[in-house]
């Protein structure tokens, strides 16, 4: 046994635990030098899985100076709850390790100390790794580094954020090619693929360790009394309200899951109706509102001060809250995975079952909670496919670089092409992305500003200190609508609301925003001021906040079912409420098969009019709509 292991078998039995296999299975590869994936449920110590191998290897050795692990979290609002994790062993083991944080949130000075000074581990975001790489001392920076973790990889692996953490991590391996480097998933289904597009050229020598923990997952529903009174469309839900409480009062402590911002406003608002007496014990969390709210709405979870807490996907990833028991999910999961990594929020340990209730807002989700529950427990999860050549963001991450030490051609083009995203880019292709950066490819090479990049002697830097200042500013491929501050008048900051919804109000119109009835009053400089309104009356939360689509493997689980209904087969509660309503459009229409697309044409005094089902959620509907 390696020497540092002995002490952290110790340290779990002073605990009252025991390293799961697939715990152990990580430590001894990561030992022998081998990168990988670990895929293990929610709540099953994957985080121990991957830092009790740094740790054995710094207790096996006399030298543990400077940065050694760095630790890569899609959410900075993970971060803080990451630290708490990764310090709890440390002071138990004897190791006089650092653990710090470095995403947007840090201040200049704590910047200033860690660099000074570096931690053995640090906990950044890829965006903040990115701004690392443009400084010109980021080798020494990175010197010392043995191991790089990403965690929630699933979040990361299908969006440009994972092809900007793929290059960041290309960089690493060339400053330090010994490097470890390990991602951490609970819902992928391409494991070998997320793997591959984790480890780039080094995937071949990869391993995948799955933890087989025994995690008993519960999904079941809340259903109307009655299905003919209930709703064929709109996405609220409200009317569920009554026996969504009595589901709260069963437990300690409860996450309530909306899918938009507006209709956890809604939520919020109604079930302080109906319990005006739980007013502080009633929560509202979503990504609009202050970070400062935000922090105390989470702190009350910890603490098990809250019955529960309305919430979007803000409240999704990681976060450690052990008081939950019970997860509300209100309307389509609109995802398999999604489902999963909810549920998880409760039961956050290992040996404890994860509860989530679904909730349908209209009839036809009654369909995809059924879809969604068999896809769940039959293991069939949605795959995450990595992004291809983004050419814009290759284009990006060379500016970053040429900010640092700068970079010479053949070298970079070998870095990028180990990544799994660029393995295939051409020769053409790279030339079109040095003509951009230096002279602004065709199109731009007029105007000055946009030759970032001059090249002497073959090595490509940024000289312009006002292109410097203004790229890493800007550094990242988060996109969003522009958003404005909403403060009261009398002073105090309520969030961020999108500008397209605000610049249609009028002075006296009312919104409801961070669960409180708001009057608009006017504009002023990037900010909407309002003050409190007397009353809800007449207020519609009907900013954006976000949409989530549906996921291919969901859709393709509710064909099945509907599939099944043609043949009478209802094998779930859910079906056998919408029964009735399945024989209205046998009999009138027709249930379309898997591999039918349903057209009805309908004749009116106006004229013929055609209805399209694609049965694939959002995004196929705008597309064939556009």
């Amino acid at each position: 046994m390696y020497p540092g292991l002995q002490p952290i078998e110790d340290w779990f039995a002073a605990n009252g635990w025991q390293p799961f296999p697939f715990q152990r299975e990580v430590w001894s590869a990561y030992l022998e030098g081998r990168s990988g994936l670990i895929f293990s449920a929610t709540g099953t110590g994957k985080t121990f899985s991957a830092w009790m191998g740094p740790v054995a290897e710094a207790l096996g050795q006399s030298e543990t100076g400077g940065l050694r692990v760095l630790w890569i979290t899609p959410l900075r609002a993970l971060a803080s709850d990451t630290a708490v994790s990764l310090r709890m062993p440390l002071e138990g083991l004897g190791l006089e390790w650092r653990v710090e944080i470095r995403t947007g949130d840090t201040t200049s000075s704590e910047r200033a100390k860690q660099k000074a000074e570096a931690p053995q581990a640090l906990i950044t975001t890829p965006e903040s790794l990115s701004l690392m790489l443009s400084h010109a001392d980021h080798r020494e920076t990175f010197a010392n580094l043995q191991c790089v973790v990403i965690d929630e990889w699933h979040e990361l692996i299908s969006t440009k954020r994972g092809v900007q953490t793929e290059l960041c991590l290309a960089r690493l391996r060339a400053i330090c090619p010994g490097i470890r480097t390990w991602g951490i998933s609970a819902t992928l289904g391409n494991l070998d693929g997320a793997m591959q597009t984790l480890l780039g050229a080094e995937a071949e020598s990869g391993v995948l360790v799955e933890g087989h923990v025994e995690k008993e997952i519960v999904i079941d529903s809340i259903l109307p009394e009655s299905v003919d009174r209930f709703p064929w469309a709109g996405h609220f839900g409200t009317q569920m309200i009554k026996p969504v409480i009595s589901a709260i009062e069963e437990g300690n402590t409860c996450l309530v899951f909306c899918n938009t911002r507006a209709q956890a406003e809604i939520w919020f608002q109604n079930i302080l109706g109906y319990r005006p007496d739980w007013k502080g014990h009633v929560e509202l969390h979503h990504g609009s509102l202050d970070r400062d709210m935000r922090d105390a709405v989470e702190m009350g979870l910890k603490q098990g001060k809250l019955r529960a807490v309305v919430a979007t996907s803000s409240l999704d990833l990681g976060v450690d809250f052990s008081p939950v028991d019970r997860v509300i999910q209100v309307g389509s999961p609109k995802g398999v995975a999604r489902l999963l990594q909810r549920a998880g929020r409760s039961g956050h340990r290992p040996g404890v079952a994860s509860r989530v209730t679904c909730v349908p807002t209209h009839a036809l989700e009654m369909v995809d909670i059924a879809a969604a529950r068999k896809a769940a427990l039959e293991g069939r999860i949605e795959a995450r496919e990595g992004v291809e050549r983004p050419l814009d963001l290759l284009s990006q991450h060379l500016v970053t670089i040429a900010l640092g030490e700068g970079f010479r051609s053949e070298e970079m083009l070998a870095e990028v092409r180990s990544t799994w995203a660029y393995r295939n880019l051409t020769d053409e292709e790279w030339q079109w992305v040095i003509d951009f950066i230096v002279r602004g490819g065709s199109a731009l090479r007029a105007y000055p500003e946009f030759r970032r990049v001059v090249e002497h002697d073959g090595l490509y830097r940024v000289e312009d200190k006002d292109i410097a200042q203004r790229h890493r500013m800007s550094i990242g491929t988060i996109v969003s609508d522009s958003a404005m501050n909403v403060a009261y008048m009398k002073g105090g900051r309520l969030g961020t609301v999108e500008e397209s919804f605000l610049s249609r109000l009028n002075p006296g119109d009312r919104f409801i925003f961070s669960g409180k009835p708001l009057e608009f009053i006017r504009i002023r400089d990037m900010t909407a001021y309002v003050k409190p309104a007397a009353s809800v009356k007449g207020a519609v939360p009907h900013w954006a906040g976000g949409r989530l689509p549906l996921s291919n493997q969901l859709a393709h689980a509710i064909r099945e079912e509907l599939d099944l209904a043609r043949f009478g087969v209802f094998d779930s509660p859910e079906m056998e409420m919408m029964m009735p309503l399945l024989d209205v459009q046998a009999r009138w229409s027709a249930i379309p098969a898997e591999d039918e697309f349903l057209i009805e044409r309908v004749e009116t005094g106006d004229g013929h009019h055609l209805f399209f089902y694609p049965l694939e959620g959002r995004l196929v509907h705008e597309g064939l709509a556009a």
